[in-house]
């Protein structure tokens, strides 16, 4: 397939409810969206940034100067046989994984509908359905936590993922056990803490979590092996994984029992599901994580959580978690705690349609490139 046509649009979309981690408190969205096209097939990608390089180097601006500048001119009009072939092409080009994954993302939607196959069963997918959980950001108060977290669980959601940090952490788990009891409970740091908070993380082990993700520094892996060795409960390491080479000295470290792959963080679909073979050929669990996507990059999830090796629910909440209307047809939905891609077999590619009117209307910059 030759790409004969680049679209890319700047969006700004509003939150149902405000987000807050340790990096700060979102209330509106900013994200990327990429359009390639070839032959009259077009596929959709996402590049979920932040406005602010918190959770890695990367903004929103710089995303979209990488695409533009760098990586739509290595892409443009050359042919590719796989969406593999497409981070060889800017191979060159260091860092900025999120610009990376927007683009490889689109380009394999495309390669899925050219074939007229669903992009879940291309990547070699095997669950036909997909269990999800829910992340919720640090509240105001514990009771507001408390509240959002039965409604979610009320709802089926199969996981429940808490942000911590500093003054926000053992006390929060805590009322949260004695309020709802035993359910799937996961705590999220985002990096926020060091070694010299150890005896926090002792204190976690008592309440039965199922992990604690990134509680050290967001590019270690190192130290995060002795935190592991004084605790019961598994780490699960993100912001430290960009690559599978960087998987591989986890596991060998034991810095981690649980990998958590995100699209974008790593560069892309490729990257995402040789991360994945590895861990599964160590029988390591890995879950997908998220970036508050929309439901384009939701797909993508949705399509790689559909590995085997995927046994822990993953961040892909419905649409309706953060979005009053998607900007894509239909949208995503939860039934009992599962996403079902086998409804979407019929469909190539994502297996969801691109709403143009929702998508014009958050757009606030796009540029388009033709061959």
């Amino acid at each position: 397939m030759i790409i004969e046509r680049i679209a890319m649009y700047y969006l700004q979309m509003p939150l149902v409810d405000p987000f807050e981690t340790s990096f700060g408190r979102e209330t509106n969205r900013d994200t990327i969206i990429v359009s390639v096209s070839s032959q009259g097939i077009t596929g959709w990608g996402e590049a979920p940034t932040l406005k602010a390089p918190l959770y890695n180097e990367e903004t929103t601006e710089t995303a979209w100067h990488i695409l533009k500048d760098y990586l739509i001119p290595t892409t443009l009009g050359k042919s590719f046989s796989h969406p593999s072939e497409v981070a060889k092409a800017y191979s060159q080009i260091r860092g900025n994984n999120i610009a990376k994954s927007g683009l490889e993302a689109a380009v394999w939607d495309l390669y899925s509908k050219s074939l007229g196959r669903p992009l879940w069963q291309v990547l070699g997918g095997t669950n036909n359905k997909v269990a999800v959980g829910v992340s919720l950001g640090i509240e105001q108060s514990v009771s507001d936590l408390i509240r959002k977290a039965e409604s979610f669980l009320n709802q089926g959601y199969r996981k429940i993922k808490v942000k911590i940090k500093p003054g926000k952490d053992v006390s929060v788990v805590k009322e949260l056990r004695q309020a709802l009891g035993d359910f799937p409970l996961m705590v999220d740091a985002n990096s926020a803490y060091t070694l010299k908070d150890i005896e926090v993380f002792k204190e976690m082990d008592g309440f039965g979590l199922i992990m604690i993700e990134q509680p050290l520094g967001h590019d270690d892996i190192f130290e995060h092996s002795f935190l592991q060795k004084e605790i019961q409960t598994p780490i699960c390491l993100d912001e430290s994984i960009l690559h599978r080479k960087d998987a591989w000295a986890a596991l060998e470290l034991r810095s981690a029992g649980i990998i958590n792959i995100k699209i974008s963080r790593v560069g892309g679909l490729t990257e995402a599901k040789a991360i994945h073979d590895l861990c599964f050929d160590r029988n390591v669990p890995v879950w997908c994580g998220g970036m508050l996507e929309t439901g384009i990059g939701r797909a993508h999830n949705i399509a790689i959580a559909t590995l085997g090796g995927f046994t822990i629910p993953g961040d892909t909440s419905a649409s309706s978690r953060y979005w009053k209307k998607d900007i894509i047809v239909p949208e995503v939905t939860v039934k009992d705690g599962f996403i079902e891609p086998n409804e979407l077999e019929a469909k190539s590619g994502i297996g969801y349609e691109v709403s143009e009117a929702e998508l014009n209307k958050w757009t606030v910059r796009q540029d388009l490139w033709k061959q």
